[in-house]
């Protein structure tokens, strides 16, 4: 039996395609962050944090993911090249599309999305096309990108203004998102090489009892995927109770 690329990878098809293309626990986690920092305003407006989220979405979920899929296909999906790449241009536009209406024409001019949005763009292609020389490409990058800059986005997209105690939780909340994320990162990349790139593992642990035991590839990879199963529910659901507070 062939070992799936990820947890949730699926196969049958091309809605189990989409939803191994979309890695729903990963995108659920960093939509999340944009919801945190919605949540940390004086007052959630419902039209910009659906605006947020959906652009996110886009940026994240699609484009981010396709553009990854389209270097040697590490999940195994159906989807050719060249439809990988129409999905990766038409997401990451829509997404700057969404942003450009809420930064000019929701609300008047917020000149924190106007700057947020050629970053975001800069995120999603410098990083999953690793340019400059993969600089971008790294733990750092990932965790700042994928983690800290959805909270502040999340937060200015309210357009709360600026001063107070308030912007010192955006910072704090900024900050854990990104350990977060890299923490995330730190545990996805030891078990993508598990998964993908390791045909056998062999060991022994030897407890200072005398107690022994074997080591395998699965013995190693189940903590690292439960701590990420854990974290991909407990980020969104730490949102969802952060803006129920608005209610």
């Amino acid at each position: 039996m062939t070992e799936r690329p990820a947890f949730y990878a699926r196969e049958g098809g091309r809605v189990a395609d989409w939803w191994t293309l979309l890695h729903p626990p990963y995108t659920l986690w960093h939509l999340s962050y944009a919801v945190l920092g919605a949540g940390l305003a004086p007052h959630v407006h419902a039209v910009p944090l659906v605006l947020t989220v959906v652009a996110f979405f886009l940026a994240v979920g699609v484009a981010a993911h396709a553009l990854d899929e389209r270097v040697g296909h590490p999940l195994r999906t159906g989807f050719r090249d060249s439809t990988l790449a129409l999905l990766a241009a038409g997401a990451l536009a829509g997404a700057a599309a969404l942003g450009a209406y809420g930064a000019f024409w929701w609300g008047g001019t917020n000149g924190a999305l106007v700057v947020a949005v050629p970053v975001g763009v800069v995120l999603v292609v410098g990083y999953n096309l690793e340019l400059a020389g993969g600089r971008l490409h790294n733990d750092l990058t990932f965790g700042l990108g994928w983690g800290g800059f959805p909270v502040v986005v999340g937060y200015v997209a309210q357009a709360p203004g600026l001063g107070g105690i308030r912007d010192l939780a955006v910072v704090a909340t900024t900050a854990a998102a990104v350990a977060l994320t890299y923490a995330q990162r730190r545990l996805s990349t030891p078990a993508r090489e598990l998964r993908r790139r390791t045909t056998e593992v062999t060991g022994v642990v030897v407890r200072a009892d005398g107690t022994s035991t074997r080591l395998d590839r699965e013995t190693l990879l189940a903590p690292l995927e439960a701590a990420l199963r854990v974290l991909s529910w407990a980020v969104p659901l730490l949102a969802l109770a952060l803006l129920l507070g608005h209610a």
